[in-house]
């Protein structure tokens, strides 16, 4: 996806990026590289390639359905969904979880780098920021974490009652939602919307969109030793 591609696709689904945004955009990309050269951030680093599978992928959910106030992206690894989201929605207040540090100093070089303001980022697991935090934010994310039934668990105590719970899934995304419909309903969690959408390299994301319904449970999150050893 060329950066005028890029811009038109963006435009097309009625987000219109102003010159400094797609700056913001060319500056991430070109960190992103930097970067990857020191540390294992991504195996996509071409510019084209950044542009469809980063950030044209992260911003997929956005254009329909209206994110707003305080999301958490929890295991943001190099920054995705939340950065391109906080580019293209200035107004979105941002807290990442992160547990590796390094990746976290990365991610403060490109907060600065870009001068992006209202965003937190932690070098903290999900499942820890959870006891002090829970149901905190109106938007949580997760993509390419882990699998669904996990996931579940680290995320929805950290949502809002009546928030989103959003999952950004690759082409197996429905079977994981099967997988996980226990997991979700018993933390509190119900799906409203489901997205199969393909990017330029005709690659599938589903992006699964649940609603809040009810408080999670309060033994919810457990440690993950416990969750990845016993999925809900």
């Amino acid at each position: 996806m060329k950066l005028e591609e890029f811009v038109e696709a963006c435009s097309k689904q009625g987000l219109v990026l102003n010159e400094t945004q797609v700056q913001q955009y060319c500056r991430y990309a070109e960190i992103l590289k930097e970067w990857n050269e020191k540390m294992n951030l991504t195996a996509i680093v071409e510019f084209e390639e950044v542009l469809d599978k980063h950030f044209y992928d992260s911003l997929l959910p956005s254009f329909t359905t209206h994110i707003e106030g305080h999301l958490c992206d929890v295991g943001s690894g190099a920054g995705f969904p939340s950065i391109p989201l906080k580019i293209a929605y200035p107004e979105l207040k941002i807290t990442i979880l992160e547990p590796l540090k390094k990746r976290v100093t990365f991610l403060e070089t490109v907060k600065k780098e870009l001068n992006l303001s209202g965003v937190t980022c932690l070098d903290e697991r999900a499942e820890d920021y959870a006891v002090k935090h829970r149901e905190t934010f109106d938007v949580v994310t997760a993509r390419a974490v882990a699998n669904l039934n996990m996931l579940a668990e680290l995320c929805i105590p950290l949502v809002k009652k009546e928030g989103l719970f959003l999952a950004m899934k690759g082409s197996n995304g429905m079977e994981e939602y099967n997988g996980a419909l226990s997991a979700t309903t018993k933390l509190g969690c119900e799906l409203v919307k489901e997205e199969t959408r393909t990017l330029q390299d005709g690659s599938s994301r589903i992006n699964l969109f649940y609603r809040k319904v009810k408080s999670t449970p309060s033994g919810y999150p457990r440690m993950f030793a416990k969750i990845k050893k016993n999925p809900l």
